[in-house]
């Protein structure tokens, strides 16, 4: 399903099964979304839903990665997010079983009897800050619209009782955030360490709570090897997606 050098389309990114166009989001196509997409843990998803979904990055990795039955819904707050990530949802394999709900997650949440088995987020993460260009992009990466206090007790409502809420952060932000998640319940059950090269420390860090209590699992990934080229971990993780592995 590899899409020839000729079809590659300038106004978003092509994966070997999909196409994600991303002009009118604010966040694009990045490390950040890809890593979470591969890494979340899908062996026991049922159903699947993506907080913050922006262009339908994540949605798009997790239903390549699971069986035909499992439903993903996606939140998007942005209205023209959400209709791209509409429309790459659409263009995709898997159209039957990807839903787009353009809402704010706090209250779309309130309403809802659903029970997800996986929930992801690639949230804001940052207190406001230095004013952005445009207030999309501002929304997408400042903690004034989704606070992670309220984000944590948005997923908390709506996780199975042996579902697994995961998120990427940066490391200095991930201590405070499995503070809160850990004060109201959850618990860090998997947490993986992300290095860009093996001599630098981590700047990312993968982390999957769960309302059922167990080991935690940790280890460490670092994207590139010596050579600048992607590390045999990172390629393992992320092969089935990138058109040049």
């Amino acid at each position: 399903m590899t899409q020839p050098k000729a079809q590659l389309r300038r106004d978003g990114f092509t994966f070997k099964q999909f196409f994600v166009a991303h002009d009118r989001c604010a966040m694009k196509v990045g490390t950040d979304g890809i890593l979470l997409g591969a890494w979340a843990p899908v062996s026991r998803a049922n159903r699947i839903l993506d907080i913050g979904a922006g262009s339908g990055l994540i949605s798009l990795m997790l239903a390549q990665r699971t069986a035909d039955n499992v439903v993903i819904d996606a939140i998007e707050l942005d209205e023209q997010a959400a209709t791209q990530a509409q429309e790459n949802f659409q263009a995709s394999p898997w159209a039957s079983r990807l839903r787009v709900h353009q809402a704010d997650v706090v209250e779309w949440s309130n309403g809802q009897t659903v029970r997800y088995s996986l929930i992801v987020s690639n949230p804001p993460y940052f207190e406001q800050g230095v004013e952005c260009s445009t207030a999309q992009r501002e929304q997408a990466r400042y903690t004034t619209t989704l606070d992670h206090a309220s984000l944590l007790e948005c997923a908390a409502a709506l996780i199975s009782e042996e579902g697994f809420f995961c998120v990427i952060l940066p490391v200095d932000v991930s201590e405070a955030f499995t503070s809160k998640a850990q004060g109201i319940g959850w618990h860090l059950r998997l947490r993986t360490d992300v290095a860009e090269y093996e001599t630098r420390l981590p700047h990312r860090v993968l982390l999957a709570f769960s309302p059922a209590a167990g080991e935690c699992f940790t280890d460490r990934l670092v994207i590139r090897g010596a050579d600048q080229h992607y590390s045999e971990s990172y390629t393992a993780l992320t092969q089935a997606f990138y058109l040049f592995m």
